[in-house]
């Protein structure tokens, strides 16, 4: 298992990876959860890390360091590789990327209707530091009402 930064060529692999793993968000959203022009888009400003085997995507997620604060979003895992431990050693990974970039947090954003993702986020240190309206646009593709719950992690004092 291979772990690495995305290149130029992985971008619809990532696509169809998002796709997948976000699959369980059909319940109460209306399409893909992304599209390779906002895969292209993330990738000029930060970072897919990815974890590869035998030349397969299993797993990745998305860094964008921000001065003090970092961003992660878009944690990824093939359906029939979740519970592998592939999210967490992604977000060992991202933490110390953004440590080794002296960032000093680590920030994330979820949808409320996912509350497995909550508690996995808190199992790693991650706190719950707000909510956050959707958008119009982005309420639309949702089924029923939904909200973001924003997560911070404190990276100099963990």
């Amino acid at each position: 298992m291979e772990l690495r930064f995305a290149k130029v060529f992985d971008l619809p692999s990532i696509v169809q990876l998002i796709n997948e793993a976000f699959s369980v968000e059909a319940a109460f959203k209306v399409g893909d959860r992304i599209d390779i022009e906002e895969v292209k888009e993330l990738f000029d400003k930060g970072y897919f890390l990815v974890l590869e085997e035998n030349g397969i995507l299993q797993a990745n997620v998305y860094l964008e360091l921000r001065v003090e604060r970092a961003y992660l979003g878009l944690l990824s895992i093939r359906q029939d590789r979740q519970g592998s431990g592939f999210g967490a050693r992604l977000m060992a990974a991202a933490e110390k990327l953004a440590r080794e970039s002296d960032c000093r947090f680590i920030d994330l954003r979820i949808v409320n209707l996912r509350r497995e993702l909550s508690l996995f986020y808190e199992k790693l240190g991650y706190r719950v530091v707000g909510e956050e309206q959707l958008d119009a646009e982005i309420q639309a593709k949702f089924t029923q009402s939904a909200h973001f719950i924003n997560m911070s992690k404190d990276l100099v004092h963990n």
